[in-house]
């Protein structure tokens, strides 16, 4: 769908006031919805997700309550990308669908390893909704990677059920290293909250933390599109201490107490990092403002993780530190896919019958709803590779030349074949991109687009 903004009316003196009462309306708009179903606080749901490579069992651990709400407070209702999974929340007695929130999880990340076809195991995760002022029932759902619904479970919330345990803050010191809007306080209602948990650094080691979060801060809103829309984001570092210093390295028989008791190594991947102790880290984080999290990691070695509206993990003391983040963060935050593809493998992630969910990979099954509108004239699908653009894995990055050829290479829109880990079947939009190798300066423009898209659909600011 492209990208458009509703159009103005009246003549060319009356466009800016009528722009302005528009957008007034629309707020008003907005709070009033947010304001007749919810109050201005969350509602934190526990869930362990369990199975095997064939079966899916949800369960509703723990049900709490913390003051204020983080989140959008407009089209609440609205799915902006399906992920793997979803939360819808409707009004017990109407029936009306008031909150969605869509997701993708380790779980199902897991269920297509080998381990899966043979054990079955239990994964934890939590999510924030705006806490209800009536009985809600909350739906959740999984599916396959035919969008296929797997698994459906749903329970009721009655907001005045005394089981609902009240958090606060925990302790964990937390300051903020970015606030959007230029205010002297975080908006939390206006801004998209982005929780920085510190994870392996020690009581000893925090002002390395804070200085690691600054640098974070400048990776994210270095580029397009992010850096025009800078403040549109809060930025907050928590400094949760550990006993230990690093995440742990299976491979290397290091074992540390940490507060996410994150490891590399997972499903025996080296670089994977990530934690499978998701109340844990929704525990330190009680009482922080937050709609997405980034766990860094006090380590040099390569690594990290971002799994779409969950977490993003990554290490603070590698040399790619800042391209790594920024390429999981493009998961996490943006739903973005995997560009690159695994040689040789006849793993199929993406099936050529389904059109993937993720805005920058597609199968051509329905490429209209992907960035077809963004395909130059008379560009062949599939599009070609330019072999005049250099190769990463060989470039000298001293020839400017070369470098600048490699970076170029990311602005050309085409329909690339090689792509969600697949050397065939699956297409990615530009020969380079962020969302494939870390050695290029910029997403691509249908990458940038999705960002855009989604940062306008959080803060309530276009339509999709």
């Amino acid at each position: 769908m492209a990208f458009r903004l509703p159009p103005y009316g009246g003549g060319r003196g009356e466009r800016p006031l009528f722009a302005f009462l528009f957008f007034l309306l629309s707020l008003s708009a907005s709070a009033q919805g947010f304001d007749k179903y919810f109050e201005d606080a969350t509602l934190r749901l526990d869930y362990i997700f369990a199975g095997n490579d064939h079966e899916q069992h949800i369960y509703l651990e723990n049900v709490k309550r913390q003051e204020k709400w983080a989140g959008r407070r407009a089209r609440l209702a609205e799915k902006f990308l399906n992920g793997n999974g979803q939360i819808t929340v409707t009004d017990h007695n109407s029936h009306e669908v008031i909150y969605v929130w869509t997701f993708s999880t380790l779980f199902q990340e897991w269920q297509l390893e080998a381990e899966a076809k043979t054990t079955d195991r239990a994964f934890e995760t939590s999510y924030n909704i705006p806490f209800p002022k009536n009985k809600v029932d909350v739906t959740v759902t999984l599916t396959d990677n035919h969008n296929v619904v797997t698994s459906k479970f749903t329970h009721t919330i009655d907001p005045k059920d005394i089981l609902i345990r009240k958090i606060g803050a925990t302790g964990v010191p937390f300051r903020y290293i970015w606030k959007g809007n230029n205010a002297a306080n975080a908006n939390i209602a206006d801004c998209i909250d982005i929780a920085i948990l510190a994870e392996g650094y020690t009581e000893a080691e925090m002002n390395k933390f804070y200085s690691d979060c600054g640098r974070a801060v400048e990776a994210l809103f270095a580029n397009e599109p992010l850096k025009s829309m800078k403040n549109r984001f809060n930025v907050v570092a928590v400094a949760a201490p550990s006993l230990q210093s690093g995440p742990s390295v299976p491979l290397k028989g290091k074992w540390t107490n940490t507060a996410t008791d994150s490891h590399y190594s997972t499903f025996y991947s080296d670089r994977y990092l990530t934690t499978r102790n998701m109340h844990k880290v929704y525990d330190l984080l009680s009482g922080v403002p937050f709609e997405h999290v980034i766990i860094l990691a006090n380590s040099d070695i390569y690594g990290g993780g971002g799994i779409y509206n969950q977490v993003t993990v990554v290490t603070s003391d590698h040399p790619t530190f800042k391209e790594v983040l920024v390429h999981e963060f493009g998961h996490s935050f943006a739903g973005l896919g995997d560009e690159y593809e695994y040689g040789n493998s006849a793993d199929v992630y993406y099936p050529a019958d389904t059109e993937p969910w993720e805005p920058n990979l597609t199968t051509l099954v329905n490429f209209k709803s992907k960035w077809e509108d963004m395909m130059p004239k008379d560009q062949p699908i599939p599009t070609p590779k330019n072999p005049k653009v250099p190769d990463y894995k060989t470039i000298d990055f001293k020839d400017a030349k070369a470098v600048e050829a490699l970076n170029a290479a990311t602005q050309v829109v085409g329909v690339f074949e090689g792509g969600g880990y697949q050397e065939k079947g699956c297409y990615r939009p530009a020969q380079e991109c962020r969302m494939k190798i870390n050695e290029v300066r910029d997403f691509c423009p249908v990458c940038a687009r999705a960002i855009k898209r989604i940062t306008d659909f959080y803060t309530g600011k276009s339509e999709k």
